[in-house]
């Protein structure tokens, strides 16, 4: 009788570990082909002409290279993330294809949060405000003549974050589609722009440093808002690195570094009930080891309906 009873709770237990079994692989599933139609769904907007600050961002590059020829290259360069030929588009289509190999994460829970990012990265109000950075790059080239979009002025940032004036293009500095940080051979971090993006270094006076830049930059929608969304963990590896770096040379000199994203700045302004609800930016990388992630939206059974909402918002220009 004794024997018989163990096999059955040995039976018993074995029905309820397979009960509990690992949900994980299914969510990244679902994440994935729900990412998948809600970019290509986001790509079909852009080349549409249906999101409001993609246009935007072509007109006013249109409007100022009419008055500044000589940086007509740049501009046109600016104005493909009007599209699907636009490097923050594209870096969503990849970090697609890497979400579909498990090796490029360290484990189940990382490749979950990273699915779930892209689900809401595509989402066309929340890349609506993506995309108020090269507008307001564009709109501060102009001298004033542009206005800036979800943003307070130039001016009136700076006074705000008590930061510094990096010249044109600071909005996307730190933003891993456009460039990245490069060590040089006196050990110091600098931003380094990609192919015509370089073009900026011509409008500034010099290299943009990493130390000063992360205690003296001002806001961005990057920066301070979408960086949880739009930053592989990879990307977030290499801006962690950059930063640790930089911390181990400071304290070699019996000085304190704070990260960049240890306090987010402000300057927002009207940003989309997505963008009010993204996590922090200084979160981003915290599922680059082997934390547990706990999804937000894996009960949400609207994803859908969620999306349509949105798109019809974004086509408004809401």
């Amino acid at each position: 009788m004794a024997v018989m009873l163990m096999r059955v709770l040995a039976l018993t237990l074995v029905f309820a570990l397979a009960g509990c079994g690992d949900d994980r692989p299914e969510k990244i599933a679902k994440f994935q082909q729900l990412a998948q139609s809600r970019v290509d769904t986001l790509g079909q907007m852009l080349d549409n002409g249906e999101v409001r600050n993609a246009n935007l961002l072509k007109q006013y590059s249109d409007i100022l290279a009419s008055t500044k020829p000589d940086v007509a290259p740049l501009l046109q360069e600016l104005a493909k993330d009007a599209s699907s030929q636009g490097p923050m588009y594209t870096s969503l289509k990849r970090r697609l294809q890497e979400l579909g190999n498990e090796n490029n994460f360290v484990d189940l829970d990382q490749q979950l949060a990273e699915a779930e990012n892209l689900y809401q990265a595509a989402d066309p109000s929340l890349f609506n405000d993506m995309l108020s950075d090269p507008v307001n790059v564009v709109a501060d080239m102009s001298d004033g003549a542009l206005s800036r979009v979800n943003a307070i002025s130039r001016e009136a940032d700076i006074l705000a974050n008590g930061g510094e004036d990096f010249g044109a293009g600071s909005q996307l500095v730190g933003n891993p589609a456009y460039g990245s940080w490069q060590t040089g051979s006196n050990g110091m971090s600098f931003w380094a722009w990609y192919g015509m993006y370089s073009m900026f270094s011509n409008l500034v006076r010099g290299p943009i440093y990493y130390d000063r830049w992360s205690s003296r930059r001002n806001y961005s929608y990057y920066n301070d808002v979408g960086r949880y969304r739009y930053t592989s963990p990879k990307q977030a590896r290499a801006q962690n690195q950059t930063f640790e770096r930089t911390k181990k040379q400071f304290n070699r000199q019996g000085k304190q570094f704070d990260s960049p994203y240890a306090k987010s700045r402000s300057g927002s302004t009207s940003l989309s009930r997505q963008s009010a609800s993204t996590p922090k930016a200084s979160t981003t990388g915290r599922a680059t080891g082997g934390s547990k992630f706990r999804s937000n939206y894996s009960k949400n059974s609207n994803f859908r309906n969620s999306s349509s909402r949105t798109t019809r918002s974004v086509r408004r220009g809401k």
